[in-house]
């Protein structure tokens, strides 16, 4: 009886695949290709620390100050940004830090350093962690640097 099932099963699918008349398929017919993925806009992750748009594009004139430095003064503190801060504090600060970019906590505890002793008015520890008075002390960096080079 199971044979004869499976037979009519087989032999009707195949008629209605033939006809283009059968309305469900099972799940082994069902199409298992993933489905298109819409694009996506690639967008650039920036970080300012806080600071105000004229305050980043501030840092961003000041860097830029340097002739290995060609930064778009936009007042977004990306990637590209970031580099340049971290050369400039390895350069300049006697940090060892990787030029990668990325604001992790050394690269905070570089700025935090670069804070404190270039007179920026930081007081904290130099923890990595970018907090009220790192922040405070970023932006009277930025601010001062927007009137000085840009």
């Amino acid at each position: 009886m199971r044979a004869l099932t499976k037979t009519l099963v087989g032999v009707t699918a195949a008629v209605g695949i033939a006809t283009g008349s059968l309305a469900t398929a099972g799940t082994a017919m069902a199409d298992t290709s993933p489905a298109p993925r819409p694009a996506v806009a690639a967008v650039a992750a920036y970080n300012n620390l806080g600071l105000t748009k004229n305050q980043a594009t501030g840092v961003q004139c000041f860097l830029n100050t340097s002739p290995t430095v060609n930064l778009d003064e936009d007042g977004y503190l990306g990637p590209k940004s970031w580099e340049a801060m971290q050369e400039f504090l390895n350069r300049s600060w006697g940090r060892n830090l990787v030029v990668d970019g990325i604001v992790g906590p050394a690269t905070i505890k570089g700025l935090q350093y670069f804070l404190k002793h270039g007179n920026w008015g930081y007081t904290g520890k130099i923890d990595g962690i970018a907090g009220e008075g790192t922040r405070a002390a970023f932006a009277r960096f930025g601010q001062a640097t927007a009137k000085q080079f840009c």
